[in-house]
This record gives C-alpha cells, sequence and structure tokens, in this order.
C-alpha cells in the first residue's frame, strides 16, 4: 500500500510564486518580523510533510479498523492517535496562525491552510482534532472576555488543551432555534443542562483538557434563534493561577457509528446530568449564533481543504496502482481512459488548492490587511466561503470515487485502502452546513446583500486574466483563454439572472442555488489554474528548463478543454428556470 507524501513542489509554487506571500503579505505590520517567504515556507511544509507521511498516515487504517470507542464515560482514541495529537502541539502546529498575545506563532492563514491540507490528506478523521481546536479558539479570541482569554487560550494554542464546537441537537440539526439545551445563571456563571450530538473530538484522553463551547438557552430567552447563547465549558474546571480543577459535569454517552471517519471520537455528549455543568458566557447573551459563526467560518473554510485533502490522498494511491497493476501487457496507466480519469483528478486537486490556498491569502488581507481594504477583501472571503465548502467537498467526493474506479474491483475491496478515501470524505458535504445550505447562502445572502457587486468584482479579475492570457500569443494559454472567456460569460449572465430572481421569484433562485454554487467553483478553479500558467509562462520564458512549469500549463489546459465545459452544463439548467421542480407535487416523490 502507498503512503502519501505532501505535494510539495505545488504547494510551494503557489505560496511563493503565484501568491508571492513573502511581498503580499510578509511587509504587513503583523507580520514583517516573523520573516514570512520562500524560506520560511519550506521549512514549515518540509517539517508538515514529516509529521503527515510518516506519523498520520500510517495511522489512517488503523483508525479506519480500530475506532474510537466509549465505555463508562469516557473514550478509548484509536492506537496512536492521542501521541500524534501530541506531537502535533509539541511542533506548534495547533496554534501557527494564531495570536502571538495568547502564545500562538501569529503565523498566516495560508500556512495554516497548508497544513490542514497535509493532515487531511494524510488521516481525515485526525484531521478534524487540530482543526476544531483552531476553530474554538479562533471563537473565544473573537468574543470571550479578556478573563477567558488569557486562562484558555494559550493552552489551547500550545496543544495542551482541545476544543470542541457543541451546536446539534436530536431535533435541532441546521434549525438551532428549537435546541432545548439551557443555561442557567449562577453568580458570574452558568449552570448547563442538555445533551449534543454528533461532537467530533467530544472526548478523549490526548489532551489534560478540553474546552467546549456549547450553545444554550437561557430562561428567559427570545424565541427562535434570537435567543441562542454561547457558553464556553471546561471538561475540567480551571483554577485562578491556572492550574485543573475538579471534573465538569460533562461526559461522554457514546460514540456514533459511522459510515467514515472511525477514527474520529463523534460523541453524544451529555451536560449537566448530575449538578450541571459550569460553563462561562461567551460575548452577549442572546448573540451566541452570531459567535459562533466566527468558529463556523473557519471551519468551513477548512472543510473544503478536507475534500481537497481527501482527494490528494485518493489520487497518490491511484497512481500508485496504475503504475503498477498490469493489464493486456501493460501498465493500465498506459490506458487512455484510466489516464483521462488520473488527470481529471489531478486537474481538479491544483485547481480546488490554487483556489482554497489564495482565498486564505483574502483571508489574512481582511482581517490584517491595510485598514482601508479590509472590508472588501472580508466581501470576497465571505463570497468565497460557500463556494469553497460546497464546490470542494462536492469534487472531493467525485474524485475519491475515481479512485475507487481506478483500482477497478480492488477498489472496492477493503484492504486497498481506496474505499476509504470515499467514506471519510462523505461527511464533508453534509456537516458545518451541508452543500444545499451552502448553496442558499451563497445565493440569497452573499449575491442578495449588494446585489451581486461582489461577484461582479470577482467575475471582473477573472476577465483581467482572460486578457492577460490572450496578451502572451502563446497557443496553449490563448486556447485556455478562450474556455475560460466562454465560462465566465456564463457566469455573469447567470449571476444577473439570479439577482433580479432573488426580488421577483426568490423560490426559483434557491431552486438554482446549487448549480450556481458549482458552476462558480468550476469557474475560479479554472481561473486560479489560468493564473498559475501565466506564472509558469514568464518562468520558462526567463529560461526556466523546470518541467514543472511545463506541466502546470498542460495541466491548465486539460481542465480548460475537459472540466470548464461543466459551467455550461450549470449554466444551461439556471436558464431552463424552474418550472420542472415548481410544478412536480412533493406527493410524487
Amino acid at each position: 500500500m502507498s503512503s502519501y507524501r505532501a505535494p510539495i513542489e505545488d504547494m510551494t509554487f503557489l505560496i511563493d510564486e503565484l501568491l508571492d506571500v513573502g511581498q503580499v503579505l510578509g511587509a504587513l505590520p503583523a507580520f514583517e518580523d516573523l520573516g514570512v517567504g520562500a524560506e520560511l515556507s519550506t521549512a514549515l511544509l518540509d517539517e508538515g510533510a514529516r509529521l503527515a507521511g510518516d506519523v498520520l498516515a500510517p495511522l489512517r487504517r488503523v483508525g479506519d479498523e480500530h475506532p474510537a470507542t466509549c465505555a463508562d464515560g469516557a473514550i478509548t482514541l484509536s492506537p496512536g492517535y492521542g501521541e500524534a495529537l501530541q506531537q502535533l502541539g509539541a511542533g506548534g502546529w495547533m496554534g501557527i496562525s494564531s495570536d502571538p498575545a495568547y502564545g500562538g506563532q501569529g503565523l498566516p492563514e495560508l500556512y495554516a491552510t497548508a497544513a490542514c491540507e497535509m493532515w487531511n490528506s494524510a488521516n481525515l478523521a485526525f484531521g478534524l482534532a487540530p482543526m476544531l481546536s483552531s476553530g474554538a479558539a479562533l471563537a473565544i479570541h473573537a468574543h470571550a472576555s479578556e478573563t477567558l482569554k488569557q486562562r484558555y487560550l494559550p493552552k489551547m494554542h500550545s496543544g495542551e488543551w482541545a476544543g470542541t464546537m457543541n451546536l446539534t441537537e436530536s431535533g435541532a440539526g441546521s434549525d438551532l432555534g428549537v435546541m432545548k439545551t439551557r443555561a442557567l445563571p449562577e453568580g458570574d456563571h452558568y449552570r448547563i443542562h442538555g445533551q449534543k450530538i454528533y461532537i467530533t473530538w467530544g472526548d478523549h484522553d490526548a489532551t489534560d483538557n478540553i474546552i467546549h463551547l456549547v450553545l444554550a438557552k437561557l430562561p428567559d430567552a427570545p424565541e427562535g434563534s434570537r435567543g441562542i447563547s454561547l457558553f464556553l465549558v471546561p471538561k475540567f474546571l480551571v483554577n485562578d493561577d491556572g492550574s485543573l480543577g475538579e471534573r465538569n459535569d460533562v461526559y461522554p454517552v457514546s460514540t456514533e457509528h459511522k459510515l467514515g471517519i472511525h477514527g474520529s471520537p463523534t460523541c453524544v455528549m451529555a451536560f449537566g446530568d448530575n449538578e450541571g455543568a459550569l460553563g462561562y458566557l461567551v460575548g452577549e447573551e442572546n448573540r451566541g449564533l452570531a459567535c459562533m459563526f466566527t468558529m463556523m467560518n473557519e471551519a468551513r473554510l477548512k472543510v473544503g481543504v478536507q475534500g481537497l485533502g481527501a482527494a490528494e490522498g485518493a489520487y497518490q494511491k491511484a497512481v500508485a496502482y496504475a503504475r503498477e497493476r498490469v493489464q493486456g501487457g501493460v501498465p493500465i496507466i498506459e490506458h487512455p481512459d484510466v489516464r483521462r480519469m488520473l488527470l481529471t483528478m489531478r486537474a481538479l486537486i491544483e485547481a480546488m488548492r490554487a483556489l482554497v490556498y489564495t482565498e486564505a491569502v483574502t483571508m489574512d488581507l481582511a482581517h490584517r490587511g491595510a485598514e482601508t481594504e479590509r472590508a472588501r477583501h472580508q466581501f470576497r472571503i465571505d463570497l468565497m466561503i460557500p463556494v469553497i465548502k460546497g464546490w470542494m467537498t462536492e469534487v472531493g467526493q467525485e474524485l475519491t470515487s475515481l479512485g475507487v474506479q481506478v483500482h477497478g474491483g480492488m477498489g472496492y475491496i477493503e484492504e486497498t485502502g481506496a474505499a476509504q478515501f470515499l467514506r471519510d470524505v462523505r461527511i464533508t458535504s453534509i456537516y458545518e452546513g451541508t452543500n444545499g445550505i451552502q448553496a442558499a447562502d451563497l445565493v440569497s445572502r452573499k449575491l442578495g446583500r449588494d446585489q451581486g457587486g461582489a461577484m461582479r468584482d470577482a467575475l471582473a479579475d477573472v476577465a483581467a486574466t482572460v486578457e492577460a492570457l490572450r496578451a502572451t500569443e502563446q497557443p496553449a494559454l490563448v486556447a485556455i483563454a478562450q474556455a475560460l472567456a466562454a465560462a465566465l460569460a456564463g457566469a455573469e449572465e447567470t449571476t444577473g439572472q439570479l439577482v433580479a430572481a432573488l426580488d421577483a421569484a426568490p423560490e426559483q433562485a434557491l431552486g438554482a442555488s446549487f448549480d450556481y454554487l458549482m458552476q462558480c467553483g468550476y469557474l475560479f478553479g479554472g481561473w486560479h489554474l489560468a493564473r498559475s500558467a501565466l506564472v509558469a509562462q514568464e518562468r520558462l520564458a526567463d529560461g526556466s528548463d523546470n518541467p514543472f512549469y511545463t506541466r502546470k500549463i498542460a495541466t491548465a489546459r486539460f481542465y480548460a478543454d475537459q472540466v470548464l465545459p461543466r459551467c455550461r452544463a450549470h449554466a444551461s439548467a439556471i436558464a431552463a428556470g424552474p418550472d420542472a421542480l415548481a410544478s412536480y407535487p412533493v406527493d410524487w416523490l
């Protein structure tokens, strides 16, 4: 069985050449003393690749075959998972992009995104642990009191303590307004009573403490989602001097039996079955959902990265198998249809990576860039988050399925490990808001808030790339320009249609929202591959003989020819209108 090795060459190209992190971010006041640039990129990626390949990847099958279990109110992790999580903490990875004032390293989100890709390519079930911890710390940093930040964040950023989010209840999934968990005021704290389900890495003994962020309602809370508050509930209470005190009244009841991510302890968590779990308010009363969205938006970007990570892992396994498996007298990688599948995987993986790395820089600029430009960057990242989460997880499922197909019958046999990538990635289009919710958010909120203004700005940037491609007069790049221009024209038309429909027929807009999300994903993925091809052409024109650059252009050309036409299919579905959907009675289903 092949092992995962991080695609350092493509990651470095994106970070240091396409995105030019040293110039774009390195000069910002937040990063100017950190040495952001090519040397740091190399050091971080090399160390992350070692951890991912040598430590995490060998545990992928271990966790699948020996899932986390729950007994007597405690979780037993899959073998090796606790030690691996401690290694990540000791290496400083848990607080890589967090505020140095609270023990973080303060590096750009771009590096955290690259690390997240490596963890999830190597072992998606494991990668959920650092993802949830960093998201919880981010919400605490953004909304908690200074006392809570000083008490909890340094230990979370060091990896000594972990973090979770606790939203979902039985009967309260995406509709959080009907939740039953209650918080009773008691002096400077609250007593939490209730039960949460689907709590990722909800309990374990790999860290000294676990900091739960819990949504609950106060006794006099308004009805619906306007009455939700957010509370910090530690597994062990923390004394004033920072030492750990007694066990809080929060325990795992069971672990979920899942299709995939078996190594991730997905728990039913009970809060306050005895005297009540002691918790502390984060933010203002009845404003908890807004606070939690700070964590959820970051998590949605990282879930998109999970789609990328699983696809990369599946691709590496499929390529290795195709080189070894002989059929018809030659390795099957020589068969045209197998090459088609592998190149489809490679092109879409590189498109996803370019998209999410680019928008990680946008996130950095929105948070730490020039004050006068932050709002513009925030509008862009808000627009792209549902595309990243939705499109990349849908594509992740397609590509992990292709990985099984390349293996043929052996892909359907668990011993090869190919099927695990498909089973593991399947959850990503469901959690952190289903992809239908992401599509609705993209159209109804992100297009609707400014009548498509931020989207038109993004499309104008695509148009500028089309012109730059044409100006090269290089046949391959001109061909890419032609395909990109056609996809762009379709997106401009559907954007106008949906903005108009939001006022005249909002149900029509929602009915078309998933096709629009997918259309945007394929377009923006192709755009960033086209930008990559431009940089590669510049390097070749400057005399480089690195075959990577020639391959990058060829990959972008394949994407333009074979993948970008998918935009036209989604545009056609949007243009057809809602009649077929709206006129089909629900009792016929």
